[in-house]
């Protein structure tokens, strides 16, 4: 769980002794404990968007290798999920932030950021277990075996379908409908 990390707790704990004054003043507290937990759900967001540029990286890769042996069948198996990975690393890269300004109409509670943390967290498994699936495809691709190659693909198409499923659910979380 090392790259799972809490970032909200490592934010907090690097938080410079002014922040920490200015933090404990009455109700500045709570606004920047938000504004951590907000910049903590960037961070995780960006950090997948980039993990999963990279695993389009190698579905490049794979393309061209499938390609080059004229798997022509499989090449639209693989066209279909790039497609659905711009999708869904847009949609990560662009998502709300997990926090509404004070002014805001809907106010998200602290619990409930605490809340989409621990779930973001779970979707840096996702798509670290999805990476992995198409950094081994690829290796094994390079390596000149090209065996069950569509049902490999199918299977990472289906679990990109279910990472966005499972993100899709986030702004649940956000406003604290669905535990």
């Amino acid at each position: 769980m090392s790259e799972n990390k809490d970032i909200y707790a490592q934010a907090k704990s690097q938080m410079g002794l002014s922040e920490r004054i200015v933090a404990a003043l009455p109700g500045f507290r709570g606004y920047k404990e938000k504004e951590l937990r907000r910049e903590s759900d960037k961070l995780i967001r960006t950090h997948l968007a980039l993990k999963l540029s990279k695993g389009k990286n190698n579905i490049s890769t794979i393309a061209q290798k499938i390609a080059d042996k004229r798997y022509l069948d499989v090449l639209t198996d693989i066209d279909r999920l790039t497609a659905k990975m711009d999708r869904i690393t847009e949609k990560i890269n662009h998502a709300s932030y997990g926090y509404a300004g004070f002014f805001d109409t809907i106010k998200i509670k602290e619990d409930n950021l605490d809340r989409m943390i621990a779930y973001d967290n779970q979707l840096i498994d996702s798509v670290n277990t999805l990476t992995d699936q198409i950094d081994n495809l690829k290796t094994q691709l390079l390596g000149g075996d090209y065996t069950n190659l569509k049902d490999k693909i199918q299977i990472i198409t289906d679990k990109f379908e279910l990472l966005e499923d499972a993100f899709d659910k986030r702004q649940e979380i956000i406003i604290g409908v669905h535990a």
